[in-house]
C-alpha cells in the first residue's frame, strides 16, 4: 500500500462533471493498493498518515499532524502509484490489486482512518473508487510525501 500525501489549501474530485468531494486546508491522499495488501497494511498506513507531521507550527517547522491543525483529508484511489516503471517505457500493473481486492482495501483504509482519527467525520472525504476522476488541488508549499508500510 502506497500513499502519496500532498498538503493542500484546497482539493476536489469531480466525476462526470459533478464535484463529488471537496476539502479546504488539509491533505489529499492518493492511495495505491497492491495485490498483496492486507488489513494490517491499511491499519499501519492510516496510523502513519494521521501521525505524520507535515504542517507548520508557529515557528514554521513541520511539527504538526493533520489532527493537530483540525485539517481535512481527501482520500482518492490511484492504481497507477503501484505501477512497475523499471523496464521500458510502458508501466506494468501486475503488482496492482484486482478491482474487487482494491475496493475492499480502499474501504478498509477509509474505515481505519475514521476509526483511528480524532477528526470529525465531516473532515474525511473520498473519491469514487474505480471511476474516471478529475482531481484538482492547490498544493500548499508545495509539500508532497510518499508513505509506505
Amino acid at each position: 500500500m502506497i500513499g502519496l500525501i500532498q498538503r493542500v489549501s484546497q482539493a476536489s474530485v469531480t466525476v462526470n462533471q459533478k464535484v463529488i468531494s471537496e476539502i479546504d486546508t488539509g491533505g489529499l491522499l492518493l492511495l495505491g493498493i497492491e495485490a498483496s495488501d492486507t488489513l494490517s497494511h491499511a491499519q499501519k498506513l492510516a496510523k502513519k498518515l494521521l501521525n505524520f507531521r507535515m504542517f507548520s507550527d508557529d515557528l514554521g517547522k513541520m511539527n504538526l499532524n493533520i489532527e493537530q491543525i483540525q485539517g481535512q483529508l481527501l482520500i482518492v484511489s490511484q492504481f497507477t502509484l503501484v505501477a512497475d516503471t523499471q523496464k521500458g517505457n510502458r508501466p506494468g500493473f501486475s503488482k496492482g490489486a484486482s478491482h474487487e481486492h482494491g475496493l475492499t482495501m480502499y474501504n478498509a483504509f477509509v474505515t481505519e482512518i475514521k476509526r483511528q482519527t480524532q477528526l470529525p467525520e465531516s473532515h474525511i472525504a473520498m473519491g469514487e473508487f474505480g471511476e474516471d476522476m478529475k482531481v484538482a488541488l492547490i498544493n500548499d508549499g508545495p509539500v508532497t510525501f510518499t508513505l509506505t508500510v
